[in-house]
């Protein structure tokens, strides 16, 4: 059952994370950088709302694990010049990670 949503999760994840990233990618990343940042907030507040193993499954694993994406993030960073790709870098773990954390502290204070 737990692969079931994994996969169910996924399906609507990675296909959302893909039309996101033919709309706003251009000469730089934009949409994959937006997609990894909502991602990141979002895996932040299912962290805080302590799920449980199917609504984890579904959401944390399946669906964000869908929507972002690290070996995009990767490929992109490789493909840029030097300059494009460590703003890029920056840009992502910056704000993935403080997306994370205010998605933790925004779901806090409501939970």
């Amino acid at each position: 059952m737990t692969a079931l949503l994994v996969a169910l999760g996924a399906a609507v994840g990675a296909p959302l994370r893909y039309a996101i990233g033919q709309l706003l990618d251009g000469r730089f990343p934009a949409g994959m950088l937006l997609v990894n940042t909502l991602g990141s907030g979002l895996f932040g507040v299912l962290a805080a709302l302590s799920l449980g193993d199917a609504g984890w499954a579904l959401l944390g694993t399946g669906f964000c694990g869908g929507f972002t994406s690290f070996s995009t993030f990767a490929v992109q960073a490789v493909e840029r010049p030097a300059r494009a790709a460590t703003a890029y870098v920056v840009a992502t773990a910056v704000l993935s990670v403080g997306a994370c954390a205010v998605g933790w502290s925004l779901a806090g204070l409501v939970g």
